[in-house]
């Protein structure tokens, strides 16, 4: 074991914010509570032999060219920061035990008067798996009992840390390591020089005063190359897969035209190297957010390959990811196959459009192509909030501003409440997720703007329903007129798996006629299937005959549009009508 990881274990078991080690002082290592010393130093011989035993030869140039030098360490399946600074007689090493934060946010600790701060108790255990040890709150007048308390504890065991340690059997076993990992989990790759802020470590013992820091220059930075789940992604990619699944105790496993099939050569995932490959590229705030919540969403790219919409959850194996792919080409409408009624929705100055469908139907997909459709054919404005972005608009004849919720704003109801003051033309709100994103859009479409968003309905008239019965039953009669006035159009789309592989959409659209709007305005959402059959010629069309025609071209198998298929005893009996017998037994619809 190399001496740096022996130090980094026992540290580790305190839950320390950074190691200190310095030629000829005290090791330094900084608690929740403060900056402690322990009384055991490194002379500048052993600390030298010490960075050389795991610095990178890129590292040991720059050491040698400036001075200085940034490279990352790994152990245990977690990716550590470790900043040298080398100043001829004398050699200072930082760790970064929390993780590999971006260069201006390196070390720094929140000092906000009531900022709650999370400590570990005896033994390895962290915040987030298991039962917390122990919640502090950290004020302006210093730290509370319990905590001046832990650091006594804390400095005894600091003042024994030994030289050199074998690995304790405690944090050996994969579960503990986790918890370990899941403190501060890690970064992908190193970001460009940029200047930093350096802490001037307080004097050991004094728990209340708050780090200052200082501008120092950009330091050389080794770059750590691909990340670990690359090879995954671009595997996944290779085979026309769309989404990647990872979960422990399983071999990585992809959706291949709509069915799970386990990646070629892949064996199953220890929670250790499970850690590896999503830690490693999970942003600095969705780690807090995985540790308070057990599940967090964000984006990750590989330049040339695509964009990947991530979702990191935690079941009862450990940590697992679900990775999607968003390709950087959109695809058109005309590669889609979209219905011309749809695109004409495309040129409406004001209104609310919604796409409708399950996980996994392709609603992103069919929206980036609308979106993209107004971006070649308008010179509007064009604001979308999403949760995270995912296909990322180019600005072509429109001005696209794409706005990031948890990043760039804290909610869909904030940032479209904020849109209404951005002089916006179109506006996209990824997920219409509670009653008041609800409100704000049908607001929004009544007030001259074009408004596009999604909901997880099935069918078109189901989705009308759900949107007023979001509302109290006081204030529903007033939804029902507003949206019976600003409904443009409703998208409600299936993926189905295709005869000889690959997948097609079947669409369901229903188009805000005077009709739609008298049946919305009365309640009477219930005859919408009857109108959208009756109503062809305006471009409506229901999911079973959408699915019929796929079966009429031969594109789908007729028991996969049945079972696509929502209505499934009408289904059955058009298909016995085109002589078409499938042996199923009918649902209860």
């Amino acid at each position: 074991m190399a001496k740096l990881d022996s130090y980094l274990t026992q540290v580790l078991k305190l839950g320390a914010h950074s190691l200190q080690l310095q030629s000829g002082k005290n090791v330094l290592v900084r608690l929740p509570s403060g900056d402690r010393s322990a009384s055991q130093s490194t002379s500048h011989a052993d600390l030298h032999s010490m960075v050389r035993e795991v610095a990178p030869d890129e590292a040991i140039a720059g050491l040698t060219a400036s001075g200085r030098a940034e490279f990352h360490h790994l152990l245990g399946g977690r990716k550590f920061l470790v900043l040298v600074e080398n100043g001829g007689n004398s050699l200072k090493v930082v760790v970064d035990i929390r993780g590999s934060l971006p260069t201006s946010e390196r070390l720094v600790v929140p000092t906000t008067p009531t900022a709650k701060v999370n400590t570990v108790g005896d033994g390895p255990r962290a915040i987030g798996l298991g039962e917390p040890a122990l919640e502090v709150e950290r004020s302006p007048s210093g730290a509370t009992a319990r905590t001046r308390e832990r650091a006594s504890r804390v400095e005894a065991e600091l003042d024994d840390l030994p030289s050199a340690l074998p690995l304790d059997e405690g944090i050996n076993s994969p579960g503990e390591v986790i918890s370990a990992v899941t403190m501060a989990a890690m970064m992908s790759r190193s970001p460009a020089p940029t200047p930093a802020l350096e802490p001037v470590l307080a004097q050991a013992g004094d728990a209340s005063t708050a780090p200052t820091y200082r501008t120092v220059p950009p330091v050389h930075t080794v770059a750590s190359g691909p990340a670990a789940i690359d090879g995954l992604l671009a595997q996944m990619r290779k085979v026309g897969a769309s989404d990647l699944h990872l979960c422990c105790t399983m071999p990585p496993i992809v959706r291949l035209h709509g069915e799970m099939k386990p990646l070629e050569g892949q064996a199953p995932l220890t929670p250790e190297r499970m850690a590896e490959l999503v830690f490693e590229i999970c942003p600095e705030k969705n780690r807090r957010e995985f540790d308070e919540r057990n599940d967090t969403d964000f984006a990750y790219a590989i330049p040339g390959v695509a964009r990947f919409r991530v979702n990191l959850f935690r079941d009862r194996h450990g940590p697992g990811a679900v990775l999607r792919v968003i390709p950087f080409e959109i695809l058109s409408a005309d590669k889609l196959g979209l219905p011309a009624k749809v695109l004409d929705l495309c040129y409406l100055t004001k209104g609310l459009v919604v796409v409708t469908g399950p996980t996994g139907s392709g609603k992103s997909t069919t929206m980036a192509a609308l979106i993209d459709h107004i971006n070649e054919h308008r010179r509007d404005h064009i604001i979308t909030i999403e949760d995270p972005v995912e296909f990322v608009h180019a600005n072509k004849k429109c001005l696209v501003n794409q706005r990031e919720v948890h990043v760039h704003t804290r909610s869909f109801k904030d940032a479209l409440r904020a849109a209404l003051r951005e002089d916006p033309d179109i506006v996209l709100v990824g997920e219409m997720r509670d009653l008041e994103t609800v409100a704000i859009a049908v607001e929004t479409a009544e007030t001259g703007h074009l408004v596009f968003g999604t909901l997880h309905t099935t069918t078109a008239p189901s989705t009308v329903d759900r949107i007023i019965d979001q509302f109290p039953s006081d204030r529903q009669s007033q939804i029902r007129q507003m949206l019976a006035e600003s409904l443009k159009g409703v998208i409600a789309q299936t993926l189905c798996k295709k005869i000889g592989g690959g997948r097609v959409a079947a669409y369901e659209i229903l188009i805000g006629s005077s009709a739609v709007s008298n049946l919305i305005r009365q309640g009477k959402t219930f005859q919408l299937p009857s109108l959208m059959q009756t109503s062809k010629h305006l471009g409506m069309i229901t999911m079973n005959d959408s699915l019929l025609e796929h079966v009429k071209a031969k594109r789908i198998d007729p028991i996969e549009a049945y079972m696509k298929s929502v209505q499934k005893s009408e289904f059955k009996g058009m298909l016995e009508k085109l002589g078409i017998q499938i042996n199923v037994q009918d649902d209860k619809e």
